[in-house]
Order: structure tokens, then sequence, then C-alpha cells
């Protein structure tokens, strides 16, 4: 009481101070007093007019907001009960569905999976090079969550239908062609089936990653190229072709297969030796046979005219002996005698020796060879260990090719070997009879003589 009495007091001297300049007597005072009285009187009563006005707007705002939360109470009973019976209707029908069904479902799995397979065949196949995006639908049709519709199965008998029958053909097209050093070309292409595709005689591959077809760095042999070249130059009829039913597996691998040339070098140095001693055997064999053969014309010849020797020939050489010696005993002609075959022996015989060296020597640096690859095998087995076989392939051919050299050489040098000590075997029985016989014409000349 005492604050609130505190506060009237300062309320009246604010007024009285606010008004006491304007009013000119106490009358004035009171009666500005009575109209600020009136005034305020006039505010309150606006203000509870609106207050009250405002009261009921919003108690007519309740109203309808509770008219409306019953009116959806009511709406969410009734969409309540409408959702359980579609609940109801809804496993209905999927049982009638399922029922329905029956095999469907085991064909839908079925149509994914063939689909899949069907799809990897395609981008595998030669016959995508000419004909290009044909797996995407069946790649669609692998993933999809739904059975697949009429016209989507018959997509995947149409692509399985076009393979087969594209897989029996024969078809020359142009088609883009990537060369060895990565330029590409359109050029003719002649595909047989989904086996092989050449162009311009050379063999082609197929890349599944670019769908392009490549010519491959290394070809088969030559016999090969000449079917695939006969063939694309072919308008009708039948030709031979090789045919890779692998579909390019057997050809990857027969192109990889090294050549006499790199099988050569896989022998290094030990190799390279077997080779060169080789070489040298054939040209002395040679050598020595077609001089063999000269002089067993020349002694052919003078055994036809015995009785003119000549120095060209060894037969011509002994006769010589016996007629310089006519007049000499019989142990002394024989001695001479002798003594010209034995001069004409080692002439004929000559590089026999040599041969059987090289002979024996061949397969001797084949073994040599051998061990050196299987040193060098075993010591990429310790370093590496057995996990990488192409560490080890080195020293396994280098061991290989090796024997298979020396035995190549060894084996065609023993045969000339023998063949060429024949020759000198038959020609210096020849000048032994010559000389037997002469030395029994000369002891019959004797004997008569006495």
């Amino acid at each position: 009481m005492k604050k609130t009495g505190g506060v009237l007091i300062l309320l009246f001297a604010a007024l009285f101070s606010t008004t006491a300049f304007s009013a000119q007597s106490l009358d004035t005072l009171l009666k500005q007093v009575k109209q600020a009285k009136a005034e305020e009187a006039r505010l309150n009563k606006q203000r509870e007019a609106e207050f009250l006005k405002d009261k009921n707007r919003q108690a007519q705002l309740l109203a309808a907001a509770k008219e409306k939360l019953a009116a959806e109470k009511i709406r969410g009973e009734s969409l309540k009960q409408q959702f359980d019976k579609n609940e109801q209707k809804l496993a209905e029908a999927e049982e009638t569905l399922e029922r329905r069904q029956g095999n469907l479902g085991e064909l839908f799995g079925v149509v994914r999976q063939v689909a899949g397979d069907v799809a990897g065949i395609l981008d595998a196949s030669l016959v995508s090079a000419q004909y290009p995006g044909r797996s995407k639908e069946l790649v669609r049709m692998s993933n999809e969550k739904k059975l697949p519709s009429i016209p989507e199965l018959e997509e995947l008998w149409f692509q399985m239908q076009h393979e087969m029958t594209e897989s029996g053909k024969v078809v020359k097209y142009i088609d883009s062609v990537v060369a060895v050093d990565g330029m590409e070309s359109q050029q003719e292409v002649v595909r047989v089936g989904v086996f092989n595709a050449v162009s311009n005689g050379k063999f082609l591959r197929y890349l599944t990653e670019t769908d392009q077809l490549i010519i491959l760095p290394r070809q088969p042999a030559p016999r090969f190229l000449r079917m695939a070249e006969g063939l694309q130059n072919a308008s009708s009829g039948m030709v031979p072709m090789a045919v890779d039913p692998s579909r390019g597996a057997i050809l990857n691998l027969l192109v990889q297969a090294p050549d006499l040339k790199e099988r050569i070098a896989q022998g290094k140095e030990v190799g390279y030796i077997i080779i060169g001693l080789a070489a040298f055997g054939f040209l002395l064999a040679f050598y020595r046979l077609v001089a063999l053969g000269l002089t067993s014309m020349k002694v052919r010849s003078q055994l036809k005219n015995a009785d003119n020797p000549r120095k060209s020939n060894p037969l011509g050489r002994v006769l010589l002996s016996w007629f310089d010696n006519q007049d000499a005993d019989l142990e002394t002609l024989e001695r001479k005698v002798d003594e010209a075959v034995i001069k004409e022996v080692p002439k004929l015989q000559r590089g026999l020796s040599i041969l059987k060296i090289l002979a024996v020597t061949a397969p001797l640096l084949g073994l040599l060879g051998t061990v050196t690859g299987m040193i060098q095998t075993f010591q990429s087995i310790t370093l590496f260990g057995t996990g990488d076989p192409k560490l080890m392939a080195g020293g396994i051919s280098q061991a290989l090719i090796t024997t298979v050299l020396g035995l190549t050489a060894a084996i065609p040098l023993t045969f000339l070997h023998a063949i060429v000590s024949t020759r000198s075997k038959a020609l210096v029985q020849v000048l032994e009879e010559q000389s037997a016989g002469i030395i029994a014409r000369h002891a019959e000349k004797l004997h008569s003589n006495r």
C-alpha cells in the first residue's frame, strides 16, 4: 500500500508538473483532469470491446478446430477400416497370383540365367564384330526383377537363332581393321562362322573390349596364310581353310609358339657352337664325298686302261710303282707296291677322324647345354621359388634345345661319317686288290722265267 500510494503521489506530481505551465487556474486543471479521465475510460472500453470480440473469434476458431478434429478422427477410422480391407484383398490377390503363376516363377530364373549366358557368348563371338551391340537387351533382361514379357522372350529367341545361323556362314563384308602399327582402315573381311576372320591374307583377332578387329602381330605358318589368301580370293565353290574350333584360343597359342630362329636362340652360346660344328661337319662330309666320287671315277677309268697308268689317280700311282720296279725281285716289288698303297690310304681317309670327333662332340655339347640350363633353372627356383613357371622357362628351354641340337647334329654326322668311310674303304680295297694282283702276276712271271 505504501508503495502504491507513493506511485500515485509521483503520478499526480508529474501530471501537475506537466500541466502546471499550461493551466491558468485550478478549475482549468480540474477540467483537464476530467477530460483525461474520460478519455482513459473510453480507451479502456474500446480495449475491452476488442478483447471480447477477439475472445469470441478465438472461441469460434476453437469450436471449428474441435469439429475438424472430430471429423478427421471419423475419417481416420474409416481409412483404417479401408486399409485393413485393402490389406486383406492384397493378400488374397498375391495368393491368387502365386497360384496362377505356377511354373512362371521358375521361368523367370531360367530366363535370367539364359539371358546372361547368351549375352556372354555374344560378347565374345566373332559375329559381334559384324553386328555390334547385340547383347545390350539381354544384359538388361538378366538384371530385371520382374517376369519377362513376350517381346523380350522373342528377342532372346531371335538372338540365339541369329548366332546359330551366322556360325554356319562364310561372309565377306567391309569393316574397320587395326593394323600392327595402330593405324585403322576399312578393309574387306572374310569371316568363317564364329571361328576365324581374315583380311588381305592375314588372320585377325576380335577384341571384345573395343569391338575391333586387329591383325595378329605374329601370323601362323605360311601354309595357313596361303589358305587364308585362297579363301579371300575365292568367289564360289569349296576351298581349303584352317578352322579354329576354340574360337581363337588355339590360334593365339599357335602364333605364340617360337619359330626355328627363336628356338635356336634359346640354345644360347652352346647352341650356336653346336650349329657351327654341325655346319663344318656337313661341309667337310660334302667335300670328301665329292672328292671321293671324283677319285672313284678316275680309278674306274684307270682300271679300264691298266696298261697306261697316270699319276692323277691313286691306282695309277700304284701301277707306276710296279712299272718302275718290274726288274726287281719279288720281295722288293712287294715292298714298293705296299709303300705306294700306304701313301694313298691317308689321302683317301682324310677327314674321317674329324667327322667322327664332330659326331661324338655334338651330343656332348648338347649335354653341356642341358646341364647349364638346369643350373639356371635351379638358380631361378632358389631366388623366386616355383610360383611363376615363366621364370624357369628360359633354363628349361636352353636345356631342351641344346639336347635337340646336339642330337640333330650328331645323327646325320654319324651317317655321313659312315658313308664317307665306306667310300674310302672301297677305294682302299681296290688299291689292295690291284696291288695283290700285281705281286701275284710278278711272282708268276718270275716263276715262268725259271
